[in-house]
């Protein structure tokens, strides 16, 4: 069997030695020893400042919306941030648990980002922020939606679940905006089993939020604000550091597994468009048929071969009706409709990349 996707495992005996030290110390959680390694280490890593490492890249979206104040009503009335509707439901659901109304604008074709001339449209007198998302790693037009946000005086939140590592000019992606979040899932390339991160502009945010996700705690005596559990711990912040320790051949591995994709499969497939300041982190492969219906064949015959393959992001938000009733995004809508997410993982051997290949080849023609 092959998995759309397989958690990156590190060497066991290099975590035995992390958690032989939880043991040692009987700390496992509040702020402890590999936690605050793991921060140091990520933020030297990734060239950032302000990570504050959570308990999950769901979360993190929330205390990111919470530090930089965009649940506050507008007029008594409920404040809106304009988001894209091709994106895991995190992206969205987190903004109206806070209380903040949805507001979907369309994404670009071939980039599948949000487009940026599309964002103006839809900003009012409500409007606190803008939500983007680097969709499968590949960069938003940073420097327009940060020029917009600051003509209009918004908030920039960057969903940067599937930004891990990338670079765009040379200096992390996760740099832009007020803050950027990210997601430590199992599936994701760095990953804690479970986890997240924000990373923010400003000290001010920052030490906000820290405060925010230990329940508003200022001291063993006192509680000065509102806040929630939203602390990581140790045994995720020890799988980090493992994981982190074989990063750069994680990556290696699964840019050898994505340019062999790109080389076997038929050029008639449509590919996204990686943005061409960007040194991409190969953290998916996902290709864009003709129709749904040959979607829908190409995964049933790979499934068939015991390939297993993810139709991501699917449906398009603005069609779900837990989150509101809203007007189509015919663009998200066409690319949802249309999507496969082919297998890529480290360790898939590059025989299997061929097979897949052949198979959806074969299946076109």
């Amino acid at each position: 069997m092959i998995p759309v996707t397989k958690p990156y495992l590190p060497d066991r005996k290099k975590l035995a030695r992390y958690i032989d030290g939880i043991y040692d110390r009987h700390w496992l959680t509040n702020n402890g020893q590999l936690l605050q390694r793991l921060t140091e280490r990520l933020e030297d890593y990734l060239g950032v400042k302000h990570l504050l490492l959570v308990s999950n890249g769901t979360l993190a979206l929330q205390i990111a919306y919470r530090a930089l104040g965009i649940n506050e009503a507008v007029d008594n009335a409920p404040a809106q941030a304009i988001t894209t509707p091709f994106t895991f439901v995190a992206t969205a659901s987190s903004l109206k648990w806070e209380g903040i109304e949805i507001v979907f604008a369309d994404i670009d074709p071939k980039t599948w980002c949000l487009a940026p001339e599309k964002i103006l449209s839809k900003i009012t007198s409500k409007t606190r922020a803008i939500v983007p998302v680097h969709v499968f790693g590949n960069a938003c037009d940073v420097k327009f939606i940060d020029r917009l946000a600051a003509k209009h005086n918004l908030k920039v939140i960057y969903d940067g679940s599937h930004a891990f590592g990338a670079k765009y000019h040379g200096k992390s992606l996760l740099n832009f905006g007020d803050a950027t979040t990210l997601s430590f899932h199992a599936t994701k390339l760095f990953h804690t089993c479970e986890g997240g991160a924000v990373i923010f502009k400003h000290e001010e945010d920052f030490n906000r939020a820290k405060m925010m996700i230990n329940f508003g705690i200022t001291g063993p005596e006192s509680i000065d604000s509102l806040g929630i559990n939203a602390k990581m711990n140790e045994l995720q912040a020890a799988m980090g550091l493992c994981v982190l320790d074989e990063m750069d051949e994680n990556l290696k591995a699964r840019e050898r597994v994505w340019c062999r994709y790109q080389q076997a499969l038929p050029q008639s497939l449509q590919l996204q468009e990686i943005h061409e300041d960007l040194d991409y982190n190969y953290a998916y492969f996902p290709v864009v048929f003709d129709s749904e219906a040959q979607v829908l064949s190409i995964s049933r015959i790979l499934e068939e071969n015991s390939v297993f393959t993810r139709r991501y992001f699917y449906p398009s938000l603005d069609t779900v009706e837990c989150l509101g009733q809203y007007a189509l995004q015919p663009i998200s809508n066409q690319i949802a409709s249309r999507v496969l997410c082919l297998p890529i993982y480290a360790d898939l051997p590059i025989e299997s990349v061929d097979m897949i290949a052949r198979i959806i080849g074969e299946a076109l023609s």
